[in-house]
């Protein structure tokens, strides 16, 4: 079922054994849930970001960059985990099962901390979408465990480790977030930063992970290679992060590397064989990597050098609305088209 289709159990084949139809019925609810969401969330945050054109809402452009994610990229992510990823442990798929179930209340407790100014009560609603990147979080922590517990070797295994730090990524950014809408300061760290760190972590942390993970799953040439550049991409955000920390040369080298590493994945999603919708998505996502990449290699260069060509809020309102926009939402929306026949393939097993 692709995003947005209609119909419901009707389009379950009646020659299916009952478990078989309890089980597409379970994954067409779930596809539903998710798709109806991110829908929702997109007409919400299409009216914010008008509000805040027309001056009524006060948000700027890295505020509605980072409601992009609650509001849309993280349903589909969480629903792109469920099509492409392997059946989680008992625990970590109760943690994600309820993490899907509140996010729609954390994305308008998202939106809320974003209209109110910095501070106690701004926090307070940080914290309820907190809540559901915790869930995710934790749910990631006992899969990394347990997948690199198991020594046994198989293909899937980058794409889980993947998938796995993908949700950890998740639980760093709700952090990020409840800190800078209480008006923290950790580790001497000022705003703007505390917030695209926030971004960082939902877009080029979760949704990038995500996507890398599918694309792992789903190529079958080039395993080694591919390998090395999932985990590049995978674990490089949180060098990134701590380079605005610890170095500023750290934070150049993993700013340039992790852009190259984007730009190997970019490849990789370009040449996938996917199903021809699929494509055209896929494709889209990986040509707007390109153009952000190099904005992104450029911004942590004249970073380093201490030149203003490329200020933050250029920054945001170019390499981050490329990423969000281009890279992570079409990106997620291709490999859920591709992974609409797997899906429906694993409801008649």
């Amino acid at each position: 079922m692709s995003i947005g289709d209609g119909g419901g159990d009707e389009r379950i084949p009646r020659s299916l054994s009952p478990l078989a139809r309890l089980r597409a019925a379970r994954n067409n609810k779930s596809s539903y849930w998710a798709a109806g969401w991110a829908v929702a969330g997109a007409a919400v945050w299409a009216g914010l970001a008008v509000l805040a054109r027309m001056g009524i809402a006060r948000i700027g452009v890295i505020e509605l960059v980072f409601l992009f994610a609650p509001l849309v990229i993280v349903p589909l992510g969480m629903e792109l985990g469920r099509v492409r990823g392997a059946s989680l442990a008992p625990v970590g798929r109760w943690l994600e099962q309820w993490a899907q179930v509140l996010q729609p209340l954390g994305a308008v407790l998202a939106a809320l901390a974003m209209l109110l100014p910095p501070g106690k009560w701004a926090g307070v609603a940080a914290s309820g979408w907190a809540v559901v990147c915790t869930f995710m979080g934790a749910s990631g922590i006992a899969e990394l465990g347990k997948v690199l517990a198991d020594r046994s070797v198989r293909p899937t295994r980058v794409a889980e480790i993947a998938a796995a730090v993908a949700r950890i990524d998740l639980g760093v950014g709700g952090a990020w977030l409840v800190a800078s809408r209480l008006g923290m300061r950790p580790m001497g760290i000022q705003e703007p930063v505390g917030l695209l760190t926030a971004v960082h972590f939902h877009f080029a942390g979760f949704a990038t992970a995500k996507i890398a993970s599918a694309t792992a799953r789903h190529t079958t040439g080039d395993g080694r290679w591919l390998g090395r550049v999932v985990l590049l991409v995978v674990g490089m955000p949180f060098l990134v992060a701590a380079g605005f920390v610890i170095s500023p040369i750290l934070k150049m080298v993993a700013g340039v590397t992790f852009s190259a590493s984007v730009a190997g994945l970019a490849g990789f999603v370009w040449k996938s064989k996917v199903d021809r919708r699929a494509r055209g998505f896929l494709r889209a996502a990986a040509g707007a990597v390109f153009v952000g990449v190099l904005l992104a290699g450029a911004y942590a260069v004249a970073d380093f050098a201490g030149s203003e060509a490329l200020p933050i809020p250029r920054m945001a309102s170019t390499h981050g609305i490329l990423n969000g926009f281009g890279f992570c939402l079409l990106g997620l929306l291709g490999w859920l088209v591709e992974g609409e026949r797997g899906d429906s393939a694993r409801g008649t097993l």
